[in-house]
């Protein structure tokens, strides 16, 4: 019997392979696309209210976490690699962020100054003979010098630059961290003046120092670089720039590398450049009182006396000497520093902070007398050092 056909019956086609492949590739391509976009969503979230939070105005400070530990009243600190040093006359100590002391180093000093300078910090005896060098690790090397010590400068290398009291004959020297003579420059104050302010560069080739002399009524300050590389072993003293400066005081110099540094006299400052020769590049006026003088590799800060209202303004330059921010501000404070983005003042338990896009922060009370105050790891989150421990503080409304 012959078998009838079902006309409903028809042959299946085999698979494109291809065209699933396209279309596996398609839908792993939006599944990815929608990934991304809701991340970049989620990434835009985060960093929006970071900035928000970041760039918000606080009138509180609140604890978060405190770590007592009683000590002398003459204590001071400085913040240095990832903790605090303590110094008084009685010696040196490495603190970490839970006030825990890391090394001790005794000594004795009658008015201990320090002065830190990247991995590498100094502690000097001003008016006596000692001068102390030190890393993370401990005591690096000690000088001792034959002459009353009145002012010094480190290098990231541990190179000492020194003034020396000698009545009319100051000396200006140079110690590696060892103690070895490196430069010794007796100055004559009646032909050259006296030494108002010196500085040396990260790597210790350059030392500038300002002189100031008087002739009658007339005054002036002589800025001079000394390069104590091949540069300047040609030269006479190894001078190997100089610069004068009429009806002024230079009273500060400092390096922001090793390349540029700035001269700040009494209402101007001036921009150098070259790692070898430095020469004069800009001179910016700033027409008002200065109160304070800050710096980073990145600033150049200025509290200046307020001319036109009361009270004063913060005034932040960049490496060229461009103007980028000025913000006025009432109240008085002894101290000023740059920390990462923010100017942070203070007095006694008052406190300031302004950010270096001229956001007034914080402006209030921290109920403690502060003797240091660094950034802490966190957002609004700051280390704050008195005479009865470290605080761990935050900011809020």
């Amino acid at each position: 019997m012959a078998q009838k056909k079902n006309p409903y019956l028809r042959a299946v086609k085999a698979p494109d392979v291809e065209e699933i492949k396209k279309r596996e590739k398609k839908h792993r391509r939006e599944k990815i696309k929608k990934i991304v976009v809701i991340t970049g969503l989620i990434v835009l979230a985060v960093i929006g209210t970071i900035l928000l939070l970041k760039n918000k105005a606080y009138g509180t400070a609140r604890t978060a976490a405190e770590y007592i530990q009683e000590t002398s009243d003459s204590n001071r600190y400085a913040v240095f690699a990832d903790g605090l040093v303590r110094y008084n006359r009685d010696g040196v100590v490495l603190l970490n962020h839970k006030n825990e002391e890391q090394w001790i180093q005794p000594a004795q000093f009658q008015n201990p100054v320090i002065d830190v300078n990247g991995d590498t910090f100094a502690v000097a005896d001003i008016g006596g003979n000692t001068i102390l060098v030190f890393t993370e690790k401990g005591l690096k090397g000690e000088v001792e010098t034959n002459l009353p010590i009145e002012k010094i400068t480190l290098s990231d290398q541990g190179i000492v630059g020194v003034l020396l009291k000698n009545e009319n004959t100051p000396m200006v020297m140079a110690y590696d961290a060892t103690g070895n003579i490196l430069v010794e420059h007796q100055v004559t104050v009646g032909n050259a003046g006296y030494p108002t302010a010196l500085e040396i560069s990260d790597d210790g080739t350059l030392l500038a120092v300002s002189y100031l002399s008087v002739n009658g009524a007339v005054l002036k300050s002589r800025v001079v670089y000394y390069n104590f590389g091949e540069t300047g072993k040609a030269k006479a003293d190894n001078e190997v720039s100089a610069q004068e400066y009429a009806d002024t005081v230079v009273g500060e110099i400092f390096f922001m590398e090793n390349d540029r540094s700035v001269v700040v006299g009494d209402h101007s400052f001036v921009i150098y450049e070259g790692a070898e020769i430095p020469e004069k590049k800009k001179e910016v006026e700033l027409k008002q009182e200065i109160k304070s003088v800050f710096h980073t590799d990145k600033y150049i800060g200025f509290v200046l006396l307020n001319n036109e209202k009361s009270g004063y303004e913060v005034r932040l330059y960049d490496k060229t000497g461009k103007q980028v921010m000025n913000r006025g501000f009432t109240g008085e404070y002894s101290n000023v520093k740059m920390d990462g983005d923010e100017i942070i003042l203070y007095e006694g338990s008052k406190c300031c902070i302004i950010t270096d896009t001229g956001i007034l922060k914080f402006q209030g009370d921290l109920k403690v007398d502060v003797l240091e105050i660094t950034r802490a790891w966190g957002l609004n989150r700051y280390y704050v050092m008195s005479a009865n421990g470290l605080r761990v503080i935050y900011l809020t409304k």
